[in-house]
């Protein structure tokens, strides 16, 4: 629930997020006009941009959670940065730098919230797992090991946010939903969605948006809330 006691410092920080937000519209708005030029301006300066928020919003409070966070919006960026390189290099380094990063978010959820069990409806990211792979698999290849093997990990980092806190949890799933689709539309030859692109990428700037901010939210709570209040 909103805190409405939050110290004035943080409040006065939330003009961070601003930089972050005008550059999703205007990368989202290329994509509906179709203009590559800006969209592909605008996308290498996207989580630079929301990972400058989250270190003006948290300052030197955030502790380690705070610090994977940053690292997995880098890696991140590195994994928007490659994709768009040509040829299955491009893409399996890409694969890579989210790979690492969902890894980190999986770090850094258990940090921040490792009192908390996680709900018997997490594993209903196993079952999106499985079909997942069985989807994609005839038309992976030599590429299905390095695809199940980050459909996994992506699917963990579900599954473990479902115990953060809702923003984080609302965020992590966006972000399963984004990929979904981007592995559809690059290994089903039939996949065609209305305006895929923007989906995927309004997905993805949403989840990753949510992501930080629940972050935020929870480092705010280690260091202001009393223990017994929620991070909700």
């Amino acid at each position: 629930m909103t805190d409405n006691h939050a110290p004035v410092s943080t409040r006065s920080r939330r003009w961070a997020v601003v930089p972050y937000v005008v550059l999703s519209a205007v990368h989202l708005v290329a994509l509906s006009a179709e203009l590559p030029e800006l969209s592909g301006w605008t996308k290498p300066l996207l989580m630079p941009a929301l990972l400058l928020a989250v270190l003006l919003m948290t300052g030197r409070r955030g502790g380690a959670g705070t610090v994977l966070i940053i690292a997995a919006l880098g890696f991140s960026w590195l994994g928007d940065v490659l994709l768009a390189s040509p040829g299955d290099v491009g893409f399996l380094l890409g694969l890579t730098g989210f790979f690492v990063a969902h890894l980190l978010y999986l770090v850094a959820f258990t940090a921040f919230f490792r009192r908390q069990r996680v709900p018997l409806g997490a594993w209903l990211y196993l079952l999106w797992w499985v079909g997942f792979v069985l989807l994609l698999a005839p038309s992976l290849g030599s590429l299905l090991i390095p695809v199940a093997a980050y459909g996994l990990v992506l699917g963990a980092s579900g599954a473990v946010a479902v115990a953060t806190n809702r923003l984080t949890a609302i965020g992590a799933l966006l972000f399963v939903c984004s990929d979904s689709l981007l592995a559809c539309r690059i290994f089903l030859p039939d996949f065609e969605l209305v305006q895929q692109d923007l989906i995927i990428m309004a997905l993805y700037l949403a989840g990753q948006g949510l992501i930080a901010w629940g972050v935020v939210r929870a480092a705010r709570s280690t260091n202001e809330k009393s223990p017994g209040q929620s991070h909700d």
